[in-house]
């Protein structure tokens, strides 16, 4: 399991209600899925801004013929 730590944090309780009600959730587990949410919408801006930088050398008919 990997490491937790405990935190306190002051949030709007209009805000905290909302996140509640559309994750279905408890206090600990929508606070996780945010932080997991705003983790991933940044890794996903960061490959947006790598889009068109990488270079693939890929031969699509060479990948058909491997099946």
């Amino acid at each position: 399991m990997p490491a937790t730590q405990k935190i306190t944090v002051e949030v709007p309780s209009d805000l905290l209600e909302r996140a509640q009600k559309a994750t279905g959730e408890g206090v600990t587990q929508t606070v996780r899925e945010g932080l997991r949410a705003l983790a991933s919408r940044h890794a996903q801006r960061e490959l947006t801004r790598l889009r068109g930088k990488v270079k693939f050398t890929i031969d699509l008919d060479a990948l058909r013929e491997d099946r």
